[in-house]
C-alpha cells in the first residue's frame, strides 16, 4: 500500500472515532438534560396538585364563613 492510502485509512479511523465519541457524549448530555427536565416537571406537578388541594380547602372555608355570617345576620336581624 502506498503512504497516501495508509494516511487516508488512519485519518478515516481517527475521524470515525472522534465522531463516535462526540455522538456518545452528546447522547449522554441529552439523557442528563431529559432526566433533569423530568424532575423539574415532577416538582411542578406536585405544586399544581398542592395548589388544587389548597383551592378546594379555601372554597370550603369560604362556604363555612358564608354560613356563619348568615347565621349571625339572622340572629341580629
Amino acid at each position: 500500500m502506498s503512504e497516501a492510502v495508509i494516511t487516508a485509512l488512519i485519518s478515516l479511523v481517527g475521524t470515525a472515532a472522534g465522531s463516535l465519541g462526540g455522538i456518545i457524549a452528546s447522547q449522554r448530555l441529552t439523557e442528563h438534560r431529559l432526566r433533569s427536565l423530568e424532575a423539574k416537571q415532577d416538582r411542578h406537578n406536585a405544586v399544581i396538585e398542592w395548589t388544587y388541594r389548597l383551592e378546594s380547602a379555601v372554597e370550603g372555608l369560604k362556604s363555612e364563613v358564608r354560613e356563619i355570617k348568615s347565621g349571625i345576620g339572622r340572629r341580629l336581624g
